[in-house]
């Protein structure tokens, strides 16, 4: 059996995995690996990140739409532009050295690089 949220191997009886401390269902109900959602791309969330953190593409991409929404209103204002850039570069940053590694449902991202 499969842990659904770290995908980690995990007992047949446990109720929580014991790497990620997330309850587990039953035996009987769906099978875990069809709920494990697809992971989404450390490497594109950084990118996308350094690249169009003014506009919040990133958090869009990881399903933070409040945040993405407040940085991508304030970049369509002249004055915030620096603000939203520097905002959106330092999440990439955090995104590619591992300090932000779960997207907006708790997923762990993908390390791909």
């Amino acid at each position: 059996m499969y842990c659904p949220k770290c995908g980690k191997e995990i007992p047949d009886d446990a109720s929580f995995c014991p790497e990620c401390g997330s309850p587990v269902k039953s035996q009987d109900t769906t099978p875990l690996s069809d709920e494990i959602p697809a992971q989404k791309s450390t490497l594109a969330a950084g990118l996308f990140g350094i690249f169009l953190g003014a506009f919040g593409v990133h958090n869009f991409y990881l399903g933070y739409i409040g945040k993405a929404v407040v940085q991508l209103v304030l970049s369509c204002l002249i004055v915030f532009i620096p603000i939203s850039y520097v905002w959106g570069l330092i999440e990439g940053i955090m995104i590619l050295t591992g300090q932000i590694d779960v997207d907006g449902q708790g997923n762990l991202l993908k390390k791909d690089f």
